[in-house]
């Protein structure tokens, strides 16, 4: 058990607390503990790289717990009218796509393995600021105008963009093309 897995299991941990938080309309913990995870989640990475303490553990917890914080959030933001719906089931949908297919490809000994894309990095990228600037105008009662909507059809559109990179990868993998490497490598 390395430091950098044991700051990712307490950002797990932190999850329902973010969760909670926002069902009770703490903004201000909600806001604190979505960018106290974002701080532990770069300082995990950079103990992890910088002091040799990388894992295998690690290398599946650490997306894990980042993508189960901004889904949980997301579906929140969702439910409570932040988010529009769309955007929520478009995001969810995309990332339970990508776990099928994993799992799927696994079940029919053909096992994939799945390295970010550009695109789904960028995707992921201006979906935390979505989250993080949601809840910081709900924390801090302001609103940052026209950047909500334009987060929102940049995210949308990103979010497409990724799932369709990733099909049309994982697809190439299962009908034998580019054997030997990845999607997102091809």
């Amino acid at each position: 058990m390395t430091i950098p897995n044991v700051i990712t299991i307490l950002r797990f941990l932190l999850v329902p607390g973010v969760v909670l938080a926002m069902l009770k309309a703490r903004w201000d913990w909600a806001f604190t503990g979505f960018i106290a995870a974002g701080v532990s989640d770069a300082m995990d990475g950079f103990i992890a790289r910088n002091f040799n303490q990388r894992s295998r553990l690690g290398a599946y917890l650490d997306p894990m717990a980042d993508k189960l914080l901004l889904v949980c959030v997301f579906v929140v933001l969702g439910i409570i009218g932040q988010l529009p719906l769309w955007l929520v089931i478009a995001a969810v949908s995309r990332d339970a796509l990508i776990v099928c297919a994993v799992l799927l490809s696994t079940v029919m000994g053909q096992p994939v393995e799945m390295r970010p894309l550009l695109v789904s990095k960028a995707n992921t990228a201006v979906q935390i600021v979505l989250a993080a600037m949601v809840l910081g105008e709900l924390a801090f009662e302001l609103s940052l105008g026209p950047l909500r909507p334009l987060l929102i059809l940049t995210s949308g559109l990103l979010t497409v963009a990724s799932a369709t990179a990733y099909l049309v990868a994982w697809l190439r993998h299962m009908n034998g093309y580019g054997e030997g490497s990845t999607p997102g490598s091809t």
